[in-house]
């Protein structure tokens, strides 16, 4: 090759390395948005994620004491026996009934658990009904493939006694009741007396009542509790129990179980 054809070579390659060098680059792309992570659950509460169903038994129901032959059929129980299908509940002294005490708290709590994102179900629709029976009562978490249950009670013992107690089922028959529904029977007692409920005086240990005589809770196949608010025919838990910021109360103490 001549002298002169090797310049014209060198000239055209350095012509197109230029074009090549002065052509933009291509943008880069754009990082991935960051992923957040899940929120922990809170120390001493029941870890349910955000968009769960949470089950709320609200105790008995308005319309049972005038029906008094339907509440009295016997269900299972549970372990090989049968309980009534419900009954009327507790009273205070001056006849304020356990069911619209339940009714109260219950609707509360849906209400601010529903506020954080989790799906609420009641086992009852309103405060007039007959029902359901316990047996029902203690599958709907099953039903509504639940995280966890919570029946809300009140108790009518002694009215020298006073205070909550939580009941979870023991012996245990099925795997939820076992280590899943202790750690939410301990997460209300911790959350019930961090809002200043005492632990009952009458029944129970430390606030926690394991019990094998509750058909709603033997029945259970997700993680379920029975929480007795109080003592309704003791003086000051009926005044608690009957006043609207006592409800609230009780209802936000609850709620602070779940994490």
């Amino acid at each position: 090759m001549s002298r002169a054809a090797l310049v014209a070579v060198l000239a055209v390659l350095l012509a197109a390395c230029a074009r090549t060098s002065s052509a933009p680059a291509a943008p880069a792309a754009p990082p991935p948005p960051p992923v957040s992570p899940a929120p922990a659950p809170r120390p001493g509460t029941f870890a349910v994620p955000p968009g769960a169903t949470i089950v709320i038994d609200p105790g008995h129901n308005g319309g049972n004491a005038r029906a008094a032959a339907a509440i009295a059929r016997p269900v299972p129980d549970g372990r090989g026996s049968t309980k009534p299908c419900n009954t009327t509940g507790a009273a205070t002294a001056d006849g304020y009934a356990e069911h619209a005490f339940t009714w109260a708290v219950s609707g509360r709590l849906a209400a601010l658990l529903r506020e954080r994102g989790y799906r609420v179900v009641l086992t009852r629709p309103d405060d007039t009904g007959v029902g359901p029976c316990v047996d029902a009562r203690g599958e709907a978490g099953a039903r509504e493939r639940a995280a966890a249950v919570i029946s809300v009670h009140a108790d009518g013992a002694s009215a020298a006694g006073h205070g909550f107690h939580v009941l979870y089922s023991s012996p245990p028959l099925d795997p939820a009741q076992r280590g899943p529904a202790r750690a939410l029977a301990d997460a209300a007692v911790t959350a019930m007396r961090g809002a200043g409920f005492t632990p009952a005086t009458y029944i129970g240990r430390d606030g926690l009542d394991a019990r094998d005589d509750i058909a709603g809770l033997n029945l259970a196949t997700v993680p379920s509790v029975l929480v007795e608010c109080g003592n309704l025919r003791n003086p000051g838990d009926a005044a608690l129990a009957r006043s609207p910021e006592g409800q609230e109360r009780f209802a936000r103490a609850l709620a602070a179980a779940i994490g």
